[in-house]
């Protein structure tokens, strides 16, 4: 997290490299998920579910993505961020190491445990999250490591925060079809769009090792462009999904949503991505989870979550 600030309070540190801020668009997903559902109901076993869903989503497995993401991009942070608790030398490789492995497998645990709860006789909410947790790896471990490609990088970190979470939120409390798995997909890349944003204060220490990010092949001002035009293209391509199952008054409202957004990228994202990438994503991006909340309530009202 930018300026975070240097402690050497152990506890401190493993929740700097999980990234909290980070854990809440998961955590949105999985209500998204389970409101598109359209079964989940205001009672203290189903409340607990989802509970524990956001925990396995958030602070676990969202926790382990970001960790072993610091600890294989050790060498950039330390020409970008420094004072990261990595490259600092504030915690050792091997503690990061420990941190990585509790974190997966608790996680994992935590998904088959729903899958118990669920009854299902498929563990469906453990394969995502087994699935989910591969990504996580190849995205920034190498040979593969996803992220040196920005287009293909961003898409999975994308849809990592925007399908997945959602999917086992509507998994666990319904069921999960090929028609929202591919709206869903196609909304991630809206979030292809807002991973861009977080490419913007990494571009030195991703043109030094060689990382394609979108900023370091296009330039910063027209990579400001293409995140501002994919986050805005795909969400209007969700109002006419939306129109086409019937669902006119949250297409109205998803339009309503979209419009603070357009005006808070011209003041700050267009302006300087740089500069101003946290005041950008603090005062557009809640109106975009917003948005996803509507366009999840309004698929668990219609025919999509039929299966199919």
């Amino acid at each position: 997290m930018k300026g975070a600030s240097g402690t050497t309070n152990i506890w401190k540190l493993r929740l700097q490299l999980m990234k909290p801020v980070t854990w809440i668009p998961l955590i949105w997903g999985v209500i998204c998920g389970a409101a598109a559902s359209g079964n989940y109901h205001w009672q203290l076993d189903h409340v607990l579910a989802a509970f524990a869903c956001m925990l396995m989503s958030g602070p676990l497995l969202a926790g382990f993505t970001q960790t072993i993401n610091d600890y294989y991009d050790r060498d950039i942070d330390a020409i970008n961020e420094p004072y990261r608790p990595i490259p600092s030398g504030a915690i050792s490789l091997g503690q990061v190491k420990v941190q990585i492995w509790v974190l997966l497998l608790a996680g994992l645990g935590m998904s088959y445990g729903l899958d118990v709860w669920a009854q299902h006789t498929t563990p469906v909410v453990f394969l995502l999250a087994l699935g989910g947790s591969f990504v996580s790896f190849i995205y920034s471990a190498p040979p593969l490591k996803l992220k040196q490609n920005g287009w293909l990088g961003n898409y999975a970190l994308g849809a990592s925060y925007i399908a997945l979470p959602w999917w086992a939120g509507q998994a666990l409390f319904g069921q999960l079809t090929w028609t929202t798995a591919l709206l869903t997909l196609a909304y991630s890349l809206a979030g292809l769009g807002i991973a861009v944003v977080n490419d913007f204060k990494s571009v030195e220490g991703d043109r030094a090792l060689g990382l394609q990010s979108l900023p370091v092949v296009f330039g910063i001002k027209r990579a400001s462009w293409i995140s501002a035009g994919m986050i805005d293209i795909f969400q209007l391509a969700m109002v006419g999904v939306l129109i086409a199952i019937g669902q006119h008054f949250a297409a109205v409202l998803l339009v309503l949503l979209i419009i603070p957004q357009i005006t808070f990228q011209d003041i700050w994202l267009l302006t300087d991505p740089v500069e101003f990438d946290v005041k950008y994503q603090a005062s557009a991006q809640p109106f975009l989870v917003l948005g996803m909340l509507v366009t999840a309530l309004a698929v668990g009202h219609s025919s999509l979550t039929q299966v199919m």
